[in-house]
């Protein structure tokens, strides 16, 4: 490894969902004992970091994301002390710690919120949004909430409206208060401390609204919220000189990192707020949504690099835990060898990848039906949404009960796939989609030219094949990926087909380049990664 080496930069994020990881203490829950456990596990699996959602006091309104106090950890998870324990044994893995900061709101059971609301002359009553209603009663703004209705709330007690971009339990806070800001700040400063190694900020475009309280002007759009254009409800100025001032205090620690996720996103939102002194990072879901499809992939990472240019550095994301899995999306009922070209299109794009918890053995989602759902957005808007508890079920370490997740029945069901996919099964296969997985991390760390080497497209063709390079003055990689089950072609043309390449890892057996005549032939569901030095 090189001394230029950047832990976010050129490492692999893992994103675990902290309740859905491992169990420790046995209650059915994922905890912080338990991702300790594993630590090894993913040391194993080569990742350089691990990014938790929430581990917070909650009441499981929103699971974890309605935070009732940002300073301490769930019981049902653990102690301060289970999370420098944490800390301290990944440190010594050389393993980083992120963790999620939803600070866009609170639960309404959060002590701040339950003063607020406690009386208009309260001293917090302006740590969150309220107004009174208009005319006839009402709503002070027409926006829309994304999951569905107004963002205002009616409190009947006070006579005033509270706002919640999302659920009606999800209070925002008001970063326009001082002492709002303050303590806020005083967060990352109480995990900087404890020695996280970054964050996660939940959100956080939506941190600030229009000063005004103007009404959004209508848009074309399928849903309500998608009828108005969301300019006074998000995206507003005061947030640079915000972002401004978080960077500056995560930089006065040494080897720190912030990445954003926007909400109601797009490639130029999420561009517009990555900088030298804004975030380091921001998500881009525009892959996520993309059907198998090369030019649509194309497309996808044409617009992200656009909109980034080459000084910033893009993350790369094919799972979340708010949509459905890969492996259900594109192999549903089908073998992993289409999921070994995605993972090969993850681990060698510019940019940082982030591997979903389960995506290195192919996990689908799991099936509920409603009387099953825990998701408070799938239950609302069933069966025209999907619960996103499907994406959200047990880790599958091994063939045991429940998974080797947990000794009792966890609080989501394990797929019943676990029988055959598994963590330890699929270590021991030397053809399984995790060993590929893990053999891709391995090239990437080796490989200068995938960790930060210059993007640069050869072709797509409808439907079936993308190819592209990446290059240092010193090494360059070539990445032929087959979208389709049939056999295909890349024209290699004269310098590339006389360029002596070497095989650094294909999804099918190959011990040669295998250039045929200036063409490099691809089998069917075919990832292969060319190096030449």
């Amino acid at each position: 490894m090189t001394n230029d080496w950047i832990w976010w930069r050129d490492g692999v994020i893992y994103n675990l969902y902290t309740r859905s990881f491992a169990d420790a203490n046995g209650d059915g829950l994922g905890d912080l004992e338990g991702i300790t456990r594993h630590l090894d596990d993913l040391k194993h699996l080569g990742v350089d970091a691990l990014w938790l959602t929430p581990f917070y006091p909650s009441d499981d309104g929103d699971y974890g994301y309605d935070v009732m106090d940002y300073t301490s950890v769930d019981p049902r998870m653990g102690t301060l002390d289970d999370f420098d324990r944490l800390l301290f044994e990944a440190h010594r893995r050389g393993i980083r710690i992120i963790i999620d900061l939803v600070l866009n709101h609170t639960s309404d059971q959060h002590p701040w919120f339950l003063e607020s609301r406690s009386s208009r002359q309260s001293p917090k009553h302006d740590w969150y949004i309220w107004q009174d209603p208009k005319p006839g009663g009402r709503a002070p703004t027409n926006w829309q909430s994304i999951v569905g209705g107004s963002v205002w709330e009616w409190d009947p007690h006070l006579e005033q409206y509270y706002l919640r971009t999302f659920l009606s339990f999800q209070p925002d806070l008001n970063w326009r208060n001082p002492e709002v800001r303050k303590e806020l700040l005083n967060v990352f400063r109480f995990w900087l401390e404890r020695g996280v190694d970054g964050f996660r900020l939940d959100l956080f475009n939506a941190y600030f609204k229009d000063d005004q309280l103007r009404d959004n002007p209508p848009a074309l759009g399928i849903r309500p919220f998608d009828w108005q254009q969301h300019i006074y409800d998000c995206n507003r100025p005061e947030l640079f000189p915000l972002l401004n001032e978080i960077r500056a205090l995560v930089d006065s620690y040494p080897d720190r990192y912030l990445v954003g996720e926007t909400f109601n996103p797009s490639p130029e939102i999420a561009a517009q707020y990555v900088g030298r002194e804004l975030l380091h990072a921001a998500f881009e879901l525009n892959l996520i949504m993309q059907p198998w499809s090369a030019p649509r992939f194309w497309n996808a990472i044409q617009r992200w690099e656009d909109a980034l240019g080459t000084d910033a550095f893009p993350t790369v994301v094919l799972n979340s835990f708010d949509q459905p899995r890969s492996a259900t999306r594109f192999a549903r009922n089908r073998g992993d060898e289409r999921l070994k070209v995605a993972a090969a299109l993850l681990l060698t794009l510019r940019g940082t990848p982030y591997l979903l918890y389960g995506e290195e053995i192919g996990m689908r989602n799991i099936s509920l039906k409603r009387s099953e759902m825990l998701d408070p957005i799938g239950i609302k808007w069933y069966p025209f949404y999907h619960s996103r508890d499907g994406e959200r079920s047990p880790m599958q370490w091994d063939d045991s009960k429940y998974a080797g997740f947990s000794p009792v029945q966890p609080w989501l069901p394990v797929h019943p796939n676990f029988i055959q996919r598994n963590v330890a099964s699929q270590r021991e296969d030397p053809d399984s989609l995790y060993n590929f997985y893990r053999a891709l991390i391995q090239l990437r760390r080796r490989t200068p030219a995938l960790r930060r080497g210059m993007f640069q497209w050869l072709t797509f063709q409808p439907g079936c094949l993308l190819a592209y390079l990446r290059q240092t003055p010193d090494q360059t990689v070539l990445v032929a990926l087959n979208f389709s089950r049939q056999p295909v072609r890349l024209a290699m043309g004269f310098d590339l087909a006389r360029q002596n390449w070497r095989v650094g890892l294909s999804s099918h057996p190959r011990e040669d380049a295998g250039v045929e005549k200036d063409w490099l032939p691809l089998e069917g569901d075919q990832a292969l990664i060319l190096v030449a030095d």
